[in-house]
């Protein structure tokens, strides 16, 4: 198997280290300074907190340099994704598949899903339908991703133990190349699930990631600062239950209650979301993909969702601030 990358960070990183380590031909599609690294050192993997091990992998700007893959990991954030795909197609062969690792709601979302949202375009996610033109989505395999890990230097990855990739075909049955798929990651040493409802993973864990996410970000607070405070806990619950209700409308119904959801989040202690970490270092956020896209799909089901859009709107405002967001 053929392996790409593209996006050699955190997530991307891990899965490409694992790719490598089960043996398989892993590239990477990277520029600037992890580039650099990739090319002089190769990939860094440490999950144990010390020098980090390294494999080389072939990495290059261009694609052209790496040639048509089995498998392309999409792994760059949201708003980097658009012009991310323009650069895809020498990678792509007939039988190649794309595996999105990507947080929040995905382009492909209502594909083969979503009730009387089926095949909606969501222009939050792909204005234009720019995405959705140069990937056919009949080659993506939906993935939600639960990992630790963060990205100390450029080529290097630091993760803890917890490496599980939740995988499904966008039309929901099972088959021989999803189960192939699962089989080649585990090798590496990735957790994988199978899933039947690809959606309803995504679904079910933007549920915590749309308000601890813009919230962090708001306010610079980590996760346990944010549910100790009462009057803030009692606004992510407003938000959460109104995206209960929208997934409900979509088919993705959520049976756990926002305090069960709440002591699962407690569990990670004082953990710095993506976002903030994104605001700190002064990097475009994710914004539509945790939030907005949640606001626009309320919308075409006429829910009204008075709590997401403050949070959607104040979170917003703080990015343009910060040049972190598109203007108006």
């Amino acid at each position: 198997m053929r392996v790409c990358i593209v996006g050699v960070g955190a997530i991307g990183g891990t899965i490409g280290y694992a790719m490598a380590k089960a043996g398989f031909e892993v590239s990477g599609l990277a520029r600037g300074l992890t580039l650099s690294a990739l090319t002089a050192r190769g990939l860094g993997f440490s999950d144990d907190g010390g020098e980090p091990a390294f494999l080389p992998i072939r990495a290059s700007d261009d694609a052209r340099d790496l040639g048509v893959q089995d498998l392309v990991v999409l792994a760059v954030k949201e708003p980097s994704l658009t012009a991310a795909v323009g650069t895809l197609k020498p990678l792509l062969g007939p039988d190649t598949l794309i595996l999105p690792a990507m947080n929040g709601v995905p382009w492909w979302y209502f594909h083969g899903f979503g009730g009387k949202l089926v095949g909606r375009h969501l222009e939050s996610i792909d204005p234009e339908g720019r995405i959705a033109s140069a990937i056919p989505a009949e080659s993506v395999i939906g993935a939600v991703v639960h990992f630790g890990a963060s990205c100390p230097r450029p080529g290097v990855v630091k993760a803890l133990p917890l490496r599980k990739l939740i995988l499904g075909e966008l039309h929901g049955r099972m088959t021989e190349r999803l189960e192939g798929l699962g089989a080649a990651m585990e090798k590496g040493g990735i957790q994988i699930t199978l899933s039947g409802v690809i959606q309803r993973d995504v679904w079910y864990k933007l549920w915590g990631n749309m308000t601890m996410n813009p919230l962090s970000a708001l306010t610079g607070a980590t996760m346990d600062r944010i549910l100790d405070d009462p009057i803030v806990a009692d606004f992510c619950g407003k938000v959460m239950n109104e995206a209960r209700r929208v997934g409900a409308g979509i088919g993705c119904p959520i049976e756990q209650t926002v305090e069960d959801r709440f002591a699962v989040t407690r569990q990670l202690g004082a953990f710095k979301t993506s976002m903030l970490q994104d605001v700190e270092s002064r990097r475009p956020v994710e914004l539509d993909a945790l939030l907005g896209a949640a606001v626009e799909i309320a919308g075409l089901l006429g829910e009204p969702v008075p709590h997401m859009n403050i949070l959607l709107g104040l979170a917003r405002l703080q990015a343009r601030t910060l040049g972190l967001y598109p203007q108006a």
